[in-house]
C-alpha cells in the first residue's frame, strides 16, 4: 500500500485514546501526520504531553484497509480533505479547545469567509420563527454573509432555503459521513445548496450512520466555525441549547430570538438571555450594527510594515498577526507571557493607534 500524507492524515482521526484537543496540541508540536506514525517510540516520547499510552498507540496502529477505503471514496467522489493545519481549514474552527482533525467537503464555498453566521434552532419551528429567520437573511444578502447551519428539518431548513433565495452562500454541517443524507427529506435541498456555490461538511467517515450520538460533536463545528450563532426558537432542552453554550464558551458572540413566556419553544431562548448568556435579538438591524457590519470595511492595498512607537509586548503582538493573520485573545495569552490585563491594555492602544482591529468573536486582525 503506497501510503500518502493524507493517509496518514485520515489515519489520525482513527489512532485509540487520543481526542481532538490532544491531537490538536501534538499536532502544534509535530505539524506533519505521518511523523506522528514513522518516529520510534523513543522519538514519540520526546513530544510534550505524548506519553507512553499515546506513543504506543501510533505504533501500534494497523487500520489501513479502513483508511485505504476512504481515501478511494474521497477520490472517487470529488471530496475534498481538509487537514487542521491546512490553509483552507476554517481559521475559526482552528481557534476552539477541540477541533476536527479532519474535515470532509463538498462544494466550491470557501470555509474562509469574511463575515459568517451559524442559524441554529428547534426542528418544530412556529410561524414566528420562520418569519424571523427569513427577515434576517433577507437583510443579511446585501452584506454577503456565509450562513451555517445543521441541514435539520425546521429552522436549519429554513435558514438553508432563504439563503439560497436570496444568493448568500450557505453550508450544512452534517453528523453522519457523505454516504448518507439526514433527513432524507432534506436530499433535494443538500443537493440545491452544492449546486449554488454552497457546500456540505463534516468529520466522520462516509460510512458513519445518522447516529445521535454524532450529533453532539456536529454541533461543536456549528458553535465554532462562525462568527456568530444566533438562536431562533427552542425549548429549554436540546441540541439547539448545547449549540449555544458551546458557542458562548468558545467565545462567539451568542444571540436569542426573544419570545412568550408561555411558549414552549421560546422557553429556551429567554432562558440563555436571562442567564446572559446570549444577547437579546432585537431585529436583523440590531444585529448587524452590535457585529460592526453596518459599513462595508477593505483593508488597504499595501499592509503597513512599520508601527514607529510601539512598546516590545506591542511588537510582539504584531509579529504574532503576521504569522497568524487573525488570532484570538486566547492565542495571544497562550503565546504571549503576559498577565490578561497587561495584554488588553496593549491591544486597547493598539486598536486606538490604527495598528489592528477587533473582529466578532473577540479576535484580532492587523490593519
Amino acid at each position: 500500500m503506497n501510503l500518502t500524507e493524507k493517509h496518514y492524515q485520515l489515519a489520525l482521526t482513527k489512532v485509540p485514546n487520543i481526542g481532538p484537543v490532544q491531537m490538536k496540541q501534538l499536532l502544534d508540536i509535530v505539524p506533519s501526520a505521518k511523523d506522528l506514525f514513522t518516529m520510534s517510540i523513543k522519538e514519540l516520547l520526546t513530544i510534550e504531553s505524548m506519553g507512553v499510552v499515546k506513543a504506543k498507540a501510533f505504533k501500534a496502529f494497523d487500520s489501513w484497509d479502513e483508511i485505504e477505503n476512504e481515501y478511494d471514496f474521497i477520490e472517487k467522489f470529488n471530496i475534498e480533505l481538509i487537514f487542521i493545519n491546512d490553509p483552507q481549514y476554517p481559521y475559526r474552527l482552528r481557534q476552539i479547545s477541540d477541533p476536527p482533525t479532519i474535515l470532509f467537503k463538498r462544494g466550491n464555498t470557501s470555509l474562509n469567509p469574511e463575515k459568517c453566521i451559524s442559524i441554529i434552532g428547534t426542528r418544530d419551528n412556529t410561524n414566528y420563527g420562520k418569519t424571523i429567520t427569513e427577515k434576517l437573511i433577507q437583510t443579511l444578502q446585501s452584506l454577503d454573509v456565509t450562513v451555517y447551519s445543521g441541514l435539520a428539518l425546521g429552522i436549519d431548513t429554513i435558514a438553508h432555503k432563504s439563503s439560497l433565495d436570496n444568493q448568500l452562500s450557505t453550508i450544512g454541517v452534517l453528523g453522519h459521513g457523505f454516504k448518507h443524507l439526514y433527513p432524507y427529506e432534506n436530499k433535494k435541498l443538500a443537493e440545491d445548496i452544492l449546486n449554488n456555490n454552497g457546500g456540505l461538511i463534516t468529520e466522520f467517515f462516509h460510512s458513519t450512520i445518522p447516529d445521535r450520538f454524532n450529533f453532539p460533536l456536529r454541533n461543536r463545528i456549528v458553535a465554532g466555525i462562525s462568527d456568530a450563532t444566533i438562536v431562533i426558537e427552542t425549548a429549554m432542552k436540546g441540541g439547539s441549547m448545547i449549540t449555544a453554550h458551546l458557542a458562548s464558551d468558545y467565545n462567539r458572540d451568542v444571540f436569542a430570538v426573544p419570545g412568550k413566556i408561555s411558549d414552549i419553544k421560546s422557553q429556551g431562548c429567554n432562558q440563555l438571555i436571562g442567564d446572559n448568556h446570549a444577547e437579546i435579538f432585537i431585529s436583523p438591524e440590531y444585529f448587524i450594527e452590535k457585529m460592526n457590519w453596518s459599513v462595508k470595511q477593505t483593508k488597504p492595498q499595501i499592509q503597513r510594515q512599520f508601527f514607529p512607537d510601539l512598546t516590545p509586548l506591542e511588537e510582539r503582538i504584531v509579529q504574532l498577526l503576521r504569522n497568524l493573520s487573525i488570532v484570538s485573545i486566547d492565542e495571544i495569552q497562550q503565546n504571549i507571557s503576559e498577565t490578561p490585563s497587561v495584554i488588553a491594555g496593549a491591544l486597547l492602544n493598539m486598536e486606538l493607534s490604527g495598528v489592528i482591529k477587533t473582529l466578532p468573536g473577540k479576535m484580532y486582525e492587523l490593519l
